[in-house]
């Protein structure tokens, strides 16, 4: 990799510090000057055009040259491209385990195409979904299985329409929040879904609020005009505004309200005062969205990012460690031999990571469904199994502590 960085740090110099563009002008110069004589005087057009032969010449030798250069400067970085990355043809898997899932992979790409607002693209998919359909549904057969079935709900649930008004509503308050500079859409749905926020834990509707105080307080200095609440802003904007809305906040968020009215005494020298970094954050408008997406997801039970483009994502990071190792296979002529898990450790970011992974420290293994961690009286985890065998159904010693207790006392706990 740090040889096709130097190549294209190269290659790069050299073409900035190439005079092709500036030989082509300077000809090009040429010629219009040449042209402009011959259509003022026309008689001197053999003169003219005798005087343009050396130099014209002599313009694309040059250019010529510098082509040379930059030609060159790119096949080494084109070996340097093949060399690092191979073209090896990838591995043949006679097995699709997704080939018998075809309502679950229309669903992804679908809830994919909605996620990104490409919704004229998505209702053509889903038409052609449903012209495939037969035009009559048979009986049931007995060997599809209930998980089938369900998937197949959900694909007529997108194809409903339901979820894509929600998205297409979702798009909207985007839109206004980032390029209107509006919040309140976002401000009206997070009231219309305060009680579904709250049981969640969620602070959205105060964020939003806040930062409708910040743009109306530092409207005139941000450039902001009349997209909010009054046709005015400024701080008389901002204060008469926290006194109609602030009232609800103040039970749970009373600091933060503290800290937002106090700015006004700062509002001569805001940059210098402690609140600086509250009313000076250039990134709340896409941080705010972030959470805005996040928490409109949740409440329709979507996550925040789409599936499709995590395990796209996903898959491209193990492929080639996947490749590796079915290349070692292939040597070793061995064969994977676990169902549910991976025989190599994939490196994903941690933001992919979404199952927290329990280690019995007795055992030495790792916690499943079936073997779940549980957690003794004296808070010491261990996993069932291995509670099992030490506790024999009866009063046991913990092996971490002294304390004794029961199996029966021990619970289990959810990662």
């Amino acid at each position: 990799m740090d040889q096709l960085q130097k190549e294209h740090e190269r290659l790069w110099k050299r073409l900035k510090s190439s005079k092709n563009i500036k030989d082509v002008q300077a000809t090009i110069d040429m010629l219009q000057e040449a042209r402009d004589t011959i259509a003022a005087d026309p008689s001197k057009a053999s003169i003219t055009l005798a005087k343009l032969q050396n130099p014209v010449k002599a313009s694309f030798d040059s250019m010529n040259e510098g082509l040379k250069e930059t030609h060159s400067g790119l096949n080494k970085y084109g070996k340097a491209l093949d060399k690092l990355f191979k073209d090896k043809p990838l591995p043949k898997n006679d097995h699709d385990a997704l080939a018998s899932q075809p309502a679950l992979v229309n669903r992804a790409i679908a809830m994919h195409l909605l996620r990104e607002g490409e919704f004229s693209v998505a209702s053509t998919f889903l038409q052609e979904i449903a012209d495939k359909k037969a035009p009559a549904q048979p009986q049931l057969d007995p060997s599809v299985s209930l998980e089938d079935i369900d998937m197949q709900l959900d694909v007529d649930q997108v194809q409903s329409g339901e979820i894509r008004n929600q998205f297409a509503t979702m798009y909207h308050i985007l839109h206004e929040l980032k390029e209107q500079y509006n919040l309140r859409p976002a401000i009206q749905w997070a009231r219309e879904n305060r009680h579904a926020l709250e049981a969640r834990g969620s602070n959205l509707e105060f964020e939003l609020c806040r930062l409708q105080f910040i743009w109306l307080f530092c409207g005139e200095l941000h450039g902001v005009k009349e997209s909010r609440e009054s046709d005015t802003v400024g701080p008389y904007a901002a204060m008469e505004y926290a006194r109609e809305e602030f009232q609800t906040f103040i039970p749970r968020y009373l600091g933060e309200v503290q800290q937002l009215v106090g700015a006004m005494a700062f509002r001569p020298n805001l940059d210098q005062s402690p609140y600086r970094a509250i009313f000076n954050n250039p990134s709340a408008a896409e941080d705010i969205a972030n959470s805005f997406t996040r928490e409109f997801c949740s409440l329709l039970g979507l996550s925040a990012d789409s599936p499709l483009y995590i395990a796209a994502t996903a898959g491209a990071i193990a492929l080639p460690t996947l490749y590796k190792l079915h290349t070692i296979m292939k040597t070793k002529r061995t064969e994977w031999t676990t169902q549910n898990e991976l025989p190599v450790e994939i490196p994903l970011p941690p933001s992919y990571l979404f199952h927290s992974i329990f280690v019995c420290p007795v055992s030495k293994e790792q916690t499943t469904d079936q073997n779940p961690p549980m957690m003794m009286p004296c808070g010491h985890v261990i996993a069932q199994e291995s509670l099992t065998r030490l506790s024999k159904g009866s009063r046991f010693k913990c092996p971490y502590c002294p304390n004794e207790s029961h199996p029966r006392e021990a619970r289990k706990v959810l990662l």
